[in-house]
């Protein structure tokens, strides 16, 4: 059979189970408002947490640094593509989480895969919550260590596997805030049972960075959570930033193994210096206007307020992220769509994406948005859910 034959039969396959994805094509700068297809869209389905992609500042920072180093970087950090503006954002960003070094990578895919890959190797164990993002679980599939899986949440399963380990070198990573269900890991009680087990611990604070913490710093400043606590740290810039790439931050010595032992890093073209300008920019903004934060928050429990009044069941989360179960597929394509209709954008997120029979919208909140698109939002929802 042809290639092409075997790849039209998978698709046919993910059309019937209504899980086909398909692509919009964005015509305007991301913000509360979306510009597609000659349509405007209330936006509730962006990780631009903190409202800074469009930022003036931001932009500017971008602007003029593109005028001093051009578009491109030129090669990866090693050759010839490290430049001020990325040797000062990583110092920046070690400071802000309370780190000895911080690494820029090109996205926190690469990240976590360079990360696992460069600490852990067959006969290791690599222990993960079923819940992880992919590049987490990813990562870990490629080192070639032992993956186990344990219950979302579940410390007490933690806690058995960790005991029952035999392998010499252990790894834990955990999402910091959870990118479909929005809740945050017991990381306090988490880097105990390592401690306790001589595992390290791995975090993933990708939606928590920027937003948790009264800095900003994440889940670690939200659980007081030092170095030794968490000896690896991984944040990207893509979301609350509101910029491109990512970061790992943790001792001297794990930086320098990263830039020695990590593929992802090491054979990678290097961010554009104009995207670590802008980023700097972004990170002094997120420390110097917590009102962002205080008012992400003041939306996060007026929505789930007015859910509640509604009838709408949440999912138990205090993030931006907020999903709404809707269990088949087929229903959180349709409510999508009619959502879409009526001028709002949200996602409908569908295996293997979430576990079967969690199809479901996820909801995302911004600093930018006003009381008066959070009552749009929930009498939408109400008219194409309500009963």
């Amino acid at each position: 059979m042809s290639l092409d034959k075997i790849l039209q039969n998978e698709l046919l396959t993910r059309q019937e189970q209504h899980r086909y994805r398909s692509r919009k094509v964005v015509e305007s700068a991301q913000g509360i408002y979306l510009q597609a297809n000659g349509k405007r869209y209330l936006n509730f389905c962006s990780n631009d947490y903190l409202g800074l992609a469009n930022h003036p500042q931001v932009k500017k920072a971008f602007i003029t640094a593109a005028e001093k180093y051009g578009v491109g970087s030129g090669a990866s950090h090693l050759v010839v593509g490290h430049s001020l503006e990325h040797h000062a954002l990583e110092e920046e960003l070690a400071d802000f989480v309370g780190r000895e070094r911080a690494l820029l990578f090109s996205s926190g895919y690469m990240a976590n895969m360079g990360v696992i890959n460069a600490l852990t190797a067959k006969g290791d164990c690599v222990f993960e919550d079923k819940l992880n993002h992919a590049s987490l679980l990813d990562g870990a599939l490629l080192s070639r260590a032992d993956l186990k899986r344990f219950k979302h949440n579940d410390l007490e399963h933690v806690k058995n596997c960790l005991e029952k380990n035999e392998a010499k070198t252990s790894l834990l990573a955990v999402d910091g805030v959870f990118s479909m269900d929005g809740d945050v890991a017991p990381l306090a009680e988490l880097a105990k049972i390592c401690q306790r087990n001589k595992a390290w611990l791995m975090v993933d604070d990708a939606h928590a960075i920027g937003c948790l913490g009264k800095t900003g710093g994440g889940t670690t400043e939200h659980f007081n959570l030092a170095q030794n606590d968490v000896p690896v740290l991984m944040g990207t810039l893509g979301k609350a930033f509101g910029t491109f790439g990512a970061f790992v931050a943790g001792s001297e010595t794990l930086v320098e193994s990263l830039i020695q032992l990590s593929r992802t890093y090491i054979y990678t073209t290097a961010l554009p210096p104009a995207v670590a300008a802008a980023t700097r920019k972004s990170l002094e903004l997120v420390k110097s206007e917590s009102w962002r934060r205080q008012k992400l928050t003041s939306h996060i429990e007026f929505f789930r307020k007015g859910c509640q009044q509604l009838g709408l069941a949440l999912m138990n989360s205090q993030s931006a992220i907020q999903p709404l179960i809707l269990g088949s597929d087929e229903k959180a394509l349709q409510a999508a769509l009619a959502l879409e209709e009526r001028g709002i954008w949200i996602s409908a997120i569908r295996p293997p994406t979430v576990p079967e029979g969690t199809a479901r919208l996820r909801i995302t909140l911004c600093a930018e948005h006003e009381e008066s698109h959070l009552l749009e939002l929930l009498a939408v929802l109400d008219e194409v859910l309500g009963k």
